[in-house]
């Protein structure tokens, strides 16, 4: 599909309440981070792990965040090219890194999950890395609203695409899953239908067996294996509000 016709995304109906609930989650989660920006509290010489508590007691103080619905991860300099499931050791921040945040507070019994990637420096392939992950977040998204029938296994393999293309690798074997109420849905499949995966011929808009839509988190990882760091960004790809 042309990238003309993606970007020519249909009207967006007004949204439901279990969608304004994830909406407002995800907006919240978007102020914590824009308060550990503006707090100056990415910086060289602080531990990922020091950090993560920092944003953790942020958001318990300044947001009454007392729940989480899954492990902090704050990556730095070559642990960016890791995913969620890796257990990396602890490392100082650099003052030329790249980080990544990734965390799920829960706002009122609803999830969110926002990961966002910050350059500490003047490197312009990393900062090259922020812009086109970003990108091809707008153009996955771009896809699943002018594909109604898009499957879960195609996605992936288009955003994974788009990572070639730009001259990275796609970092993880997965590219999103499902966000809910706290606590979601939990796949008993061990085939993993609720993420994101090459060859998932699941419907991303198919609904759950009681008729009530499934949503979806959309995950960006690109990586520069041969320099040794990545870029990661994650959001809601199935709803989208008023800013």
């Amino acid at each position: 599909m042309a990238q003309d016709e993606l970007s020519a995304a249909t009207a967006r109906p007004a949204l439901g309440p279990r969608e304004q609930a994830l909406w407002t989650a995800q907006l919240r989660a978007e102020e914590l981070f824009s308060a550990v920006v503006d707090g100056g509290m990415l910086r060289a010489g602080v531990f990922e792990s020091e950090l993560s508590e920092e944003i953790r007691v942020l958001a318990r103080q300044r947001f009454g965040i007392r729940r989480h619905w899954h492990r902090h991860v704050v990556r730095s300099g070559p642990n960016t090219v890791l995913t969620y499931y890796d257990d990396p050791p602890d490392r100082r921040l650099a003052a030329d890194d790249v980080v990544y945040l990734d965390f799920g507070p829960v706002f009122a019994g609803w999830e969110a999950d926002l990961g966002r990637t910050y350059v500490l420096g003047a490197d312009p392939r990393k900062h090259e890395l922020v812009a086109d992950i970003g990108a091809a977040f707008e153009r996955g998204q771009a896809l699943f609203e002018a594909e109604p029938d898009l499957t879960a296994g195609a996605l992936y393999d288009y955003v994974a695409g788009i990572a070639t293309g730009c001259g990275w690798s796609f970092g993880a074997g997965t590219a999103g899953h499902i966000i809910d109420g706290f606590p979601h849905d939990r796949d008993p499949d061990p085939g993993g239908r609720y993420s994101i995966r090459s060859g998932n011929p699941m419907l991303l808009r198919a609904p759950f067996d009681d008729g009530r839509p499934r949503h979806w988190i959309l995950e960006i990882h690109f990586v520069d294996r041969e320099r040794g760091f990545g870029g990661f960004l994650e959001e809601l790809l199935t709803v989208r509000g008023p800013r």
